[in-house]
């Protein structure tokens, strides 16, 4: 792999579970090659703390994690995406912001763990199974050889890592 960061920008609707865990992951499981952020469209504003409980448990820095709007990605000082993941169906089917450099898109769908009712182990239980999920699809993001791929077949790559089973 080349010393190229790639940008990733993890969107969800709220903000506040899925896309956060994905954009710990990615940091963690990327190391050095990719550096990525997380949004939603219309955030909650506040990170679940189911979420901060599994990103902290690989390690990850839990300070600076915040849910925030999207739109903070689509301005002219933003950093520039290389890649595009949306990670609940809700935000798949919006009309995102136009984003600088057409960066790569792609839907990776998981259930919504912050949705699940019941007492704090049930909706631990249910962040675990999606937080081993989405680690087992950022697995396989991150070690895709981005630099003997073109576009296209990395797009082909990122589609299908939405689609297999999780």
């Amino acid at each position: 792999m080349s010393d190229k960061i790639y940008n990733v920008l993890v969107l969800c609707t709220g903000n506040s579970a899925r896309s956060i865990m994905a954009e710990a992951l990615i940091n963690t499981m990327g190391k050095a090659h990719f550096r990525a952020y997380s949004a939603g469209s219309h955030p909650t504003g506040k990170v679940n703390r189911f979420a901060i409980e599994q990103v902290a448990s690989v390690g990850y820095a839990v300070d600076n994690l915040r849910s925030k709007n999207w739109d903070e990605f689509a301005q002219v000082d933003a950093p520039k995406m290389d890649f595009i993941i949306t990670v609940c169906d809700n935000a798949a089917g919006e009309m995102c912001p136009v984003w600088p450099g057409h960066p790569i898109s792609a839907h990776w769908g998981f259930e919504d763990p912050a949705a699940v009712e019941g007492s704090d182990e049930v909706k631990r239980s249910a962040f675990e199974k999606v937080f081993k999920q989405i680690m087992n699809k950022v697995q396989l993001f991150v070690n895709l050889p981005l630099t003997t791929l073109d576009k296209n077949a990395i797009t082909r790559e990122m589609r299908a890592i939405g689609d297999a089973p999780v």
